[in-house]
């Protein structure tokens, strides 16, 4: 008897099922801020929202800015905070399947919020945003993926290797392991198990626009990934691909979101609203 679906042990049914909640706006603004997570409304339903979603080792902190430009533009802004994450996250105790609950709770927020929806990620967040835009494509309007991490930079982990070393941290049959950068195998193997169950065909209808962007400098992420993935989800869903690869030589590395980095922020929002 087959266990799973093609491409077990990484693919699994469960990682794959996209359950909805319809909600009220009242009942998507109830007690939403607590953790550091991120609200920002107009006291009522607006015409678009925007899920914001953060990076590894991060928190909402990282998107407060964009969070508020959006917020100016008349959006209503949701960017909660991911499982174990934080100050004193455990960041190798969260699963695939908590991070992927965790989108989906904030996708049934965000569409409670606004008429039109769109998802930003940031590096692993950007993997959720997508497959929230592959899985909900009838409800995800607009993705702007920010450096998103498909897979990590060919330096750090081979092509060859990326299969068993994701199976063997990300199904914890290995001891964890914590790098440089503070990263721990665990955990980031939970978001390339996110990436592994893509669908072959998204759920199409309201998907019209993905924009990607990749830093020259990135050495954490796989640069040909991080577009080819989009993009061939943006081909699917028959949405607009755009590739916007940020300038060489001005020092733009993994995280170019924040404080460090305003100057993007407008490129970001043209990214967004095309």
């Amino acid at each position: 008897m087959r266990r799973d679906t093609p491409g077990w042990p990484l693919r699994r049914r469960r990682l794959q099922r996209a359950p909805r909640r319809a909600l009220t706006y009242e009942e998507a603004v109830a007690d939403r801020q607590g953790d550091g997570t991120l609200l920002r409304t107009h006291g009522r339903r607006t015409g678009r929202a925007v899920l914001l979603l953060h990076g590894y080792t991060h928190s909402p902190r990282q998107v407060a800015r964009l969070a508020e430009l959006f917020h100016e533009r008349g959006c209503n802004v949701y960017a909660p905070l991911a499982p174990g994450h934080g100050a004193g996250g455990r960041h190798a105790g969260f699963t695939a399947a908590d991070l992927l609950a965790y989108a989906g709770d904030a996708l049934d927020v965000a569409a409670a919020l606004g008429e039109e929806v769109g998802v930003v990620g940031v590096s692993a967040g950007a993997a959720l945003a997508t497959w929230l835009g592959a899985h909900h494509g009838d409800v995800v309007g607009r993705l702007l993926l920010i450096t998103p991490l498909f897979a990590p930079h060919p330096g750090r982990v081979p092509a060859a290797l990326l299969r068993p070393v994701t199976v063997l941290y990300g199904l914890r049959l290995v001891p964890d392991r914590v790098n440089a950068r503070g990263y721990s195998f665990t955990a980031v193997a939970q978001y390339l198990r996110v990436a592994a169950n893509l669908p072959a065909v998204p759920v199409r209808g309201a998907l019209r626009r993905v924009a990607v962007v990749t830093s020259p400098g990135d050495t954490v992420v796989d640069a040909g990934q991080a577009v080819a993935v989009p993009a061939r989800l943006a081909a699917a869903a028959g949405a607009a691909f755009v590739h916007h690869v940020l300038p060489d030589g001005e020092g733009h590395a993994h995280n170019v979101i924040g404080a460090h980095a305003q100057a993007l922020d407008q490129v970001y929002l043209d990214l967004y609203d095309g």
